[in-house]
């Protein structure tokens, strides 16, 4: 049983550079197959979810070649195939990415169902009913999706009924091909969406508005290969903030390699719990708050708060002098994580989708299960400063997100490590 030992109560200090973006990555990986030969994607992240991909698109014919710890060269001038294993797509929701280029590229995709961490049933409805809008044909059985577009892609006006990223990112990549002009309103307006698009335009596509409510994509015939850097990871950046904002010494923490403006809200939110911070050239130096004040918080799609740091600011919270109100929008299983942590001493009350925290003075070390990426990554920033040690397992879930999670605390100054323990029900 791999687990995380975090002994509390010492000081960070120092600075970390945070990796490429998975959430970036992962789709920018798909987008190479509709530009036939060899694209270098650089600045990539050396995690669990970039390993999975890799394994998708060679699944489909493609070599990928590992240039160094964080630079790939994928040659989909192989890709010969249209399905996606369902072995590695059930692994990861995001595999699903593939289904776009497929579509752009060969004009039929057969996927597997999405898996990935257990935050909700998260249909993929929107990606359906907007690849229809562009003259794709579906049909489910046995845990397929099968997309075909007999008549190839046809530009159309489609409107999301929520800002879907995933849905918005695979119409991208359809449209990109498709004959004539495909207008996206109501799209998601993520940085790793500006990212995919930056790259798509790079290598030829015609695509305005990313970042904005309505993306417009004007079809082109084909797509040449690029050298692309992926941009810094802001979940995993603001991750390390928050532990500076639990443990930093007086010097503070530096946490490098991100744009700032990509965690607008974030950082409102922990400003208004008393952090403070200060703009370096690529990131921040953040300091430790003595004893947060409590505030209330939503997730929603971007700019908005983001909710892949519900978790890790609800650890913050739970220390405040007061009562927070943390509301989810986003996934309905995501306050698993509450539990554990009220496992170390946290007051914490669910209520729908509403989280009520009353803040406690001081939390104690425990055994607890991390039970998805952001979950697993909150309830190691718990132990940082929780009396005695906290044991965090099941980490494959934290390795799914964060590259040399352990190295990179460790490096601050923390005492982290990563154990190998007898598993108890072999006993």
């Amino acid at each position: 049983m791999n687990i995380i030992r975090v002994h509390g109560g010492h000081a960070l200090e120092g600075a970390v550079e945070v990796s490429g973006a998975k959430n970036s990555a992962l789709k920018l990986m798909a987008a190479t197959l509709l530009a036939p030969g060899a694209t270098t994607l650089t600045n990539v992240p050396n995690i669990s979810d970039v390993h999975v991909m890799g394994k998708v698109l060679k699944g489909l014919g493609v070599r990928i070649d590992v240039l160094d710890e964080h630079t790939l060269r994928i040659d989909t001038s192989t890709a010969d195939s249209w399905e996606a294993p369902y072995e590695l797509v059930a692994k990861m929701r995001a595999s699903t990415a593939v289904m776009g280029p497929l579509l752009g590229r060969f004009g039929r995709a057969k996927i597997a169902m999405p898996g990935g961490c257990n935050l909700g049933a998260r249909k993929i409805d929107m990606h359906i009913l907007g690849l229809e809008a562009l003259g794709v044909n579906f049909d489910t059985d046995h845990g397929y999706i099968h997309a075909a577009a007999p008549d190839g892609l046809t530009g159309s006006m489609v409107s999301l009924e929520f800002a879907s990223v995933g849905a918005t990112e695979n119409l991208i990549m359809a449209a990109v091909r498709a004959r004539g002009t495909t207008i996206i309103d109501n799209a998601a307006r993520e940085p790793e969406i500006v990212d995919l698009a930056n790259m798509l335009n790079e290598m030829g596509a015609k695509i305005t508005g990313a970042g904005t409510p309505v993306v417009t994509i004007e079809g082109v015939e084909e797509l040449h290969p690029v050298e692309h850097r992926v941009i810094g990871d802001r979940i995993e950046a603001g991750t390390f903030v928050v532990a500076a904002a639990l443990a930093a010494g007086d010097a503070g923490v530096e946490v490098l390699g991100f744009s700032p403006v990509h965690l607008g809200m974030v950082f409102k939110k922990l400003e208004l719990m008393g952090l403070r911070y200060e703009r370096l050239e690529s990131g921040v130096r953040a300091w430790r708050i003595d004893r947060p004040a409590p505030t209330d918080i939503q997730t929603l799609p971007f700019p908005g708060f983001p909710t892949d740091m519900q978790a890790q600011v609800m650890a913050l919270a739970a220390l405040a002098d007061g009562v927070s109100v943390i509301t989810e929008n986003i996934f309905e299983n995501r306050f698993m994580f509450a539990s554990e942590l009220v496992r170390m001493g946290a007051n914490i009350r669910i209520e729908s989708h509403h989280a009520i925290v009353h803040g406690v003075e001081r939390l104690s070390g425990a055994e607890v299960v991390s039970p998805d990426l952001r979950g697993g990554a909150a309830l190691v920033l718990a132990g940082l400063v929780a009396d005695g040690f906290t044991d965090v397992s099941a980490t494959h879930h934290i390795r799914r997100g964060y590259e040399r999670f352990v190295d990179k605390l460790t490096g601050l100054g923390a005492k982290v490590e990563s154990l190998s323990l007898p598993d108890p029900e072999d006993d």
